[in-house]
């Protein structure tokens, strides 16, 4: 065998190293579109969760504005927990009292740091007595928001969705 054939049969460490270098350099190229994706995830994920909530609040208040869901004189007609949407009340309307349920479980916070922690825990409450721009749990549960400090792609901060 002479050197020309011998040198064909494998790499060389040049060629190696820069095969490693090029492969290196796609894939810290690629880095920060796959972080960007997973951040576009999560912000889907807590903008599914907070309609789900919201409507489901809703649902609520019509219930005891159209007398299926009875309410205590001068209440705001919100429900008392979120825990209320998932347990369920009598419904005051029909024969059979069955039960009406407006949420099947409370959608978690995806931001929420602490995995542990119940689904309804990881919601900041905001009572229909509380004003918007500095909102309080109370009596009720008017809106909920997200406890997380970020701010969203969309340049919002995700406390404020």
């Amino acid at each position: 065998m002479n050197s020309l054939q011998r040198r064909a049969e494998g790499f060389t460490l040049i060629e190696l190293v820069i095969t490693l270098a090029i492969l290196g350099l796609l894939a810290t190229m690629a880095a920060p579109l796959v972080e960007l994706s997973a951040r576009r995830s999560r912000e889907q994920e807590l903008r599914l969760a907070l309609r789900e909530v919201r409507d489901a609040i809703d649902a609520y208040k019509l219930a005891v504005e159209t007398g299926h869901v009875l309410a205590e004189l001068g209440a705001s007609g919100y429900p008392p927990t979120l825990m209320t949407l998932v347990d369920g009340v009598e419904d005051a309307r029909a024969p059979d009292r069955r039960m009406l349920y407006f949420l099947r479980r409370v959608p978690r916070d995806p931001f929420y740091p602490d995995a542990s922690a119940p689904a309804d825990e990881t919601w900041g409450l905001r009572s229909y007595e509380s004003p918007p721009d500095a909102p309080r749990p109370g009596d009720d549960v008017f809106d909920v928001y997200s406890y997380a400090e970020g701010v969203g792609l969309n340049g919002i901060p995700y406390r404020d969705w």
